[in-house]
């Protein structure tokens, strides 16, 4: 077939049809990036060329292995990918240094430069998925196909992670089945003064894999940005952004490098994780606005596969929607025995519907299970007796405060209150700033104008806020970190009784931890807020080898104040239990 604007890709029409036939269900995303690849057919300034991908997949196919050392058969939604990226074109008119035929000087002439139209892909898909045999043979075909000196970069949260992209290259290099590689890998690396033909031309050093041919190198590098600004790096894929605690966009990065040169790729796959909030959900965000139209971005290329609702887990029929290759790189059984496990162990839930379906699920079951962080309807509890708790932490980040109302049996009413710096709220990523953004409108957090949290005004504002809901304060919990200032004018204004000072450690959070996570559990914390949502579900703890907990505050963005401020009021309130009678 030659260079068309008019014909539909071979395997996406196939993959199309089989959809139209009802035999591969597709989610949401899927359907919206179809109809994007329905554009590009249609439109008449873009081109299909099929000759990149069919020189991929023979290559693949003769020359590469799986990481056992098996030969390696693409799988179609490899074809599938790779379609979208090898195969689309336009023209640009460019002026091109054109030398003169006798050889000295030259002139400048107008002429017409065939150009790939995706440089940028992202596929999220779930775990057993062959994500990185696929980054692997797209490394392996530029390294080797490619005729120009190429810097590939691979990198992952960890450095060990990175390489398991490199593996089956090294496994391909060393079984040398086709006879391109039995060609570049006939000699020895130790050969470095005798003749160049008995010198080995593709080998695994201790750079990374080289192609002494070309000086083509593919290399790993941290998932920092420090270290990946700045590069030239033809080719660039990035393996589970979304997966662990990642706090930096290292795509963005790596663009600004690689369009340097002008067919620069740049390839960032992942499953779903279970960490929410960071750059992997404000890149989302981006991917989804694409998808809908709102962004036109037709460089890049989106597969993104998930169940669509949660109640599509039972249903395994449905479960191609998330993995595409169910049945070929991993089992339906694996998949029923993950869905059993979540049924029976609810710690595991989570993180099994992330991995296993995509679904973007909360870290909730770090220390509080998914049910115990759903909010209650709306109460009021004006005028009732209530225990403060207090957690003020650093002037620059946020100071909460959560107040607790013993109500019958053993249920407590739960109110939040917290305050933070304007500077912080602009320092924050997207995804996060939404978030905040409905504590804001909800009430219960509050920004001050300045670069650092005044406390005389968080005092001044808290004081109005207990005397506007006529909360009746009859103990008060306090982390004593930075909280002295506060803490004496407290004293002056309303009297030392009832006081208690909460030392953090596990010796003392881990009975009350304990016995508020039982109380959310049964559902007797009558929250209503989503802040307390929110901090629930970041909870994380420490456990010593005697099983002693304490609260984990991990990082400054993922909030847990008010759930620390809480376990103050708690302590308070068992310690002053007369004073509630």
């Amino acid at each position: 077939m030659a260079l068309s604007n008019t014909a539909v890709p071979i395997y996406y029409g196939q993959f199309r049809e089989a959809v139209l036939n009802l035999e591969i269900p597709i989610n949401r995303e899927i359907e919206m990036e179809m109809n994007r690849i329905d554009a590009l057919i249609a439109d008449p300034n873009i081109y299909y060329d099929p000759a990149p991908l069919e020189g991929y997949i023979r290559f693949c196919e003769n020359e590469l292995t799986l990481t056992d050392g098996s030969d390696l058969v693409l799988l179609d939604t490899f074809k599938l990918w790779a379609e979208q990226l090898f195969c689309w074109y336009y023209f640009v008119e460019r002026s091109v240094y054109e030398p003169n035929k006798n050889g000295h000087g030259g002139h400048y002439v107008t002429k017409k430069i065939k150009k790939r139209l995706i440089n940028k892909q992202y596929l999220i898909i779930t775990r057993n998925a062959a994500k990185s045999m696929y980054l692997s043979t797209i490394h392996a075909y530029y390294l080797t196909v490619d005729g120009t000196t190429t810097d590939q970069i691979v990198t992952a949260p960890t450095v060990r992670q990175s390489e398991e992209t490199l593996s089956p290259i090294r496994t391909a290099i060393t079984r040398s089945r086709g006879p391109l590689f039995k060609f570049m890998t006939d000699g020895s690396l130790q050969n470095t003064t005798g003749s160049k033909a008995n010198r080995v031309k593709l080998a695994s050093t201790k750079k990374g894999i080289e192609n002494f041919l070309t000086n083509s190198i593919i290399e790993t590098r941290p998932m920092s940005i420090d270290k990946l600004q700045g590069l030239r790096c033809k080719v660039a894929t990035v393996d589970e952004w979304l997966s662990g605690d990642t706090r930096e966009d290292v795509i963005g990065p790596l663009e600004q490098g690689a369009s340097k040169l002008d067919d620069y790729l740049i390839i960032a796959a992942s499953s779903e994780g279970t960490v929410r909030n960071g750059p992997g959900d404000t890149i989302k965000m981006e991917l989804m606005s694409i998808l809908k139209g709102e962004y036109i971005a037709p460089n890049v290329s989106i597969w993104y596969y998930k169940l669509d609702d949660i109640k599509e887990v039972s249903d395994p029929s449905m479960w191609l929607k998330a993995n595409p290759n169910l049945g070929k790189t991993v089992t339906y059984d694996v998949y029923q025995r993950d869905v059993e496990r979540a049924e029976k162990v609810p710690s595991t839930k989570n993180d099994i519907l992330a991995k296993r379906f995509n679904l973007p699920m909360e870290g909730y079951t770090y220390f509080f299970t998914y049910e115990a962080t759903l909010p209650h309807r709306p109460r009021s509890f004006r005028g009732m007796p209530c225990a403060l708790g207090m957690d003020l932490s650093r002037g620059d980040d946020f100071c909460a405060f959560t107040f607790l109302f013993p109500v019958s049996g053993d249920a407590f009413g739960v109110k939040a209150l917290s305050f933070i710096s304007e500077k912080t709220l602009q320092q924050l990523p997207l995804a996060m700033r939404n978030a905040y953004e409905e504590f804001i409108k909800e009430g219960t957090l509050i920004v001050m104008d300045g670069v650092t949290l005044d406390l005389d005004r968080v005092y001044d504002m808290l004081d109005s806020h207990i005397i506007n809901n006529n909360y009746d304060v009859r103990s008060v919990g306090y982390d004593p970190y930075n909280a002295d200032k506060f803490i004496t004018r407290w004293e002056l204004e309303n009297g030392p009784f009832g006081i208690e000072k909460v030392i953090q450690g596990s010796k003392t959070e881990s009975v009350p931890l304990g016995e508020l996570r039982k109380l959310a559990e049964e559902r007797l914390l009558l929250f209503d807020e989503s802040i307390m949502t929110f901090c629930m579900g970041n909870c994380i703890t420490l456990e010593d080898t005697n099983g002693n907990r304490k609260l984990l505050k991990e990082r400054r963005d993922k909030k847990i104040d008010n759930v620390s401020a809480m376990m103050d009021a708690y302590i308070s309130y068992k310690n002053n239990r007369d004073a509630f009678e």
